[in-house]
């Protein structure tokens, strides 16, 4: 989403849970509906139908033998249960390879057809929703399919990407460009013959990958797909079925599923979990969304005049505290993880969202599989009718249960803040973030020795377990790390940048809590300079392959921050208790020497096989002191370079200059 700012709502107040505005009354008694058979199931005995449209007057079915073009075969009148707000049609035979819409009339008015909210394959553009056989999606083995097991959030290290982006330069050497199926092809290289695609994954270390919207969306036309049309995805269309672009036959409604979980699984044979990126807060039409022409009124918000609320900044936001709503958002997740073997979900906007459905979304996925991680934006992006202690804001975080937020604090801080192109932060010399970014360092859980009351973008430890905190400093929204720091460092070389880049992900690496990165950031990519790049060409977009050569000492050092971390659990401690007790700062006078940060590691953290680790970052132009206690120290990370191993030398401690814009890392074995 193209927002990442915490929008606290001036003078929004705590409203009652029954009702956040007048314009909710009429929805009061609504009948719901959760069975499993919204809106299709095919059984030994037939076709069935059923769509939750509770004060539809009249709704008719209406089947196809084409995706896309021609008159209905057939349309059928359904029957309404009042008891549930539903409407039901049956039909002889398992209707496989036809497809359907519903028509549905309500206040003396036929809306426009939909294939209902519910459709799990669609046709092209997703106008019509498909009859397939799902068991004949499975790729081999796919019973016995799993992702990664996880004991702990701590532990995973997350690769954002888009499709496209990671697969479509010609330098990327694979075949399927820009499709599901790019991330099945193995042995792929550069140019150079440096390992690009699933490969360049395994390579780099990291556990997840979080890939942009793979739901059917609405901008890109997948008729016409030599067009070259690009965007993240953030529009959606139908929550269920996967989009057509990224398959090889749009028009072939089982080819997008099969090459999903072809995916899913090569990622899986990789040892590499799938987290997909889900917008369930908002539509990419109004009216005309398929919510509207179900139920109109119901799945979104508004305020008291009947406007569409627009927390989410793209023109509506959707009511998760409506109970089929919320029914909604926890069935379709689920789905993703039973049908798909998805092992995760980042949240767009998750403030939009109420705590309760957040909470419930955890607790239904860890009964499916206890290693899945959800996480999201513990911010929105405008003022909304739900009351803001009921937002599952980032402030409100320990207020739910196995769930995530990224933090704006680390980021903002380490590199300068998002919205202001030029602003310096922490790693590229401008004095004052001291504090914030040891807020993230210890992952806005209470310590006795971080002052809260000097935090740029938080004032209080909201955080009760870094379990609940993302740490990153880019994402696909706002300028790269490398646009950034060419923006902010104009006077500086792209070799001083890169060492301030090292610094920036040492940062977000050794910090507690989940650290993420942004694909291309390991080979220094660029955007050109665009900020938001949603809709942008693959000539801004897409990750050059040529850069990892060019590039391969930063790719070794993000290389070896992946290595560091999962060899060494004193990183990723899981409570917030072992981080107050085990991780001590030193005494620094930041307005003597600011831009420095000194911390321990001490009496084998979270049961580290090293007895104590020193953790010191420099991050003003010029070089600093700093005292290490004497002892038996080995290397780490010193001036740019890095190893997991502990095998850059030894030192003895004492006064130790600290090169610009550098980590250095030091291990006490025993």
């Amino acid at each position: 989403m193209a927002v990442s700012i915490l929008t606290m709502a001036a003078g929004a107040s705590a409203l009652p849970a029954a009702a956040q505005s007048a314009y909710d009354a009429q929805f009061v008694n609504y009948p719901t509906y959760s069975g499993d058979d919204l809106e299709l199931l095919v059984d030994a005995s037939g076709t069935h139908f059923r769509l939750w449209s509770p004060k539809a007057q009249q709704v008719t079915l209406n089947l196809y033998d084409n995706g896309r073009n021609g008159a209905p075969y057939k349309k059928v009148d359904m029957t309404f249960d009042p008891a549930n707000g539903t409407w039901t049609a049956n039909e002889p035979g398992q209707l496989y390879g036809k497809f359907y819409t519903f028509s549905v009339k309500q206040d003396g008015k036929w809306l426009d057809e939909t294939p209902g909210v519910w459709a799990k394959a669609v046709g092209v553009n997703g106008k019509r929703a498909a009859i397939i056989d799902f068991s004949t999606t499975d790729p081999a083995g796919w019973a016995a399919d799993k992702g990664p097991a996880v004991d702990n959030f701590t532990d995973v290290i997350v690769y954002e990407m888009h499709h496209r982006d990671f697969s479509v330069d010609p330098s990327s050497g694979i075949a399927n460009k820009g499709k599901f199926l790019a991330l099945t092809e193995s042995g792929t290289t550069s140019p150079q013959g440096l390992a690009t695609g699933i490969d360049h994954l395994k390579e780099l270390g990291v556990t997840h990958v979080h890939i942009l919207p793979s739901y059917d969306f609405n901008s890109v036309d997948e008729a016409n797909l030599p067009s070259n049309q690009y965007n993240w995805g953030y529009d959606p269309q139908n929550y269920n079925a996967p989009e057509g672009s990224y398959s090889t036959n749009p028009s072939d409604p089982a080819t997008r599923v099969k090459e999903m979980k072809e995916m899913v699984k090569a990622l899986h044979d990789a040892g590499i979990g799938v987290i997909m990126d889900v917008v369930y807060n908002h539509t990419a039409e109004n009216d005309g969304s398929n919510f509207e022409l179900t139920a109109p009124g119901y799945y979104h918000r508004h305020w008291d005049d009947g406007r569409y609320s627009d927390a989410s900044g793209c023109g509506n936001e959707t009511a998760s505290d409506r109970q089929q709503m919320r029914d909604y958002i926890v069935n379709s997740v689920k789905y993703w993880a039973d049908e798909y073997h998805i092992d995760g979900f980042r949240f767009d906007l998750m403030a939009i969202h109420d705590t309760e459905t957040m909470n419930e979304v955890a607790a239904e996925l860890k009964k499916i599989n206890p290693s899945i991680f959800v996480y999201g934006e513990g911010w929105t992006a405008g003022d909304s009718p739900l009351a803001v202690d009921r937002r599952a804001l980032k402030e409100n975080v320990s207020a739910m249960t196995d769930i995530a937020v990224f933090s704006d604090d680390i980021r903002d801080a380490v590199k300068g803040h998002y919205t202001a192109a030029e602003d310096r932060g922490f790693a590229t010399g401008k004095p004052g973030n001291e504090e914030t970014v040891k807020i993230g360092i210890v992952a806005a859980t209470a310590h006795p020795q971080v002052d809260y009351s000097k935090g740029n973008n938080s004032k209080f430890p909201y955080a009760m377990s870094p379990e609940m905190i993302v740490n990153y400093v880019s994402c696909h929204d706002d300028l790269t790390l490398t646009d950034k720091l060419r923006k902010s460092m104009p006077e500086e070389s792209d070799s001083i940048r890169q060492a301030a880049a090292k610094l920036a992900q040492t940062i977000v690496f050794t910090s507690q809590g989940t650290p993420f990165m942004f694909a291309g950031e390991e080979v220094f990519r660029d955007k050109k300079g665009v900020h938001n790049s949603y809709i942008s060409p693959d000539s801004i977009n897409a990750i050059d392959w040529n850069l990892k050569a060019r590039n391969i000492d930063l790719f070794n050092y993000y290389k070896g921050l992946t290595a560091l971390r999962k060899a060494h659990p004193a990183f990723r401690m899981t409570t917030a208790e072992d981080i107050a007790k085990h991780l001590v700062f030193d005494k620094i006078d930041s307005a003597k020497q600011p831009n420095l940060i000194s911390y321990t590691l001490k009496d084998h953290a979270n049961g580290d096989a090293w007895k104590e680790i020193k953790v010191v970052f420099n991050g003003a132009d010029h070089a600093q002191e700093v005292n290490i206690p004497k002892g038996d120290w080995r290397i780490v990370a010193i001036d740019g370079k890095i190893s997991p191993d502990a095998d850059l030398g030894a030192m003895q401690g004492g006064k130790t200059m600290v090169s610009p814009y550098s980590a250095l890392i030091l291990a006490k074995l025993k």
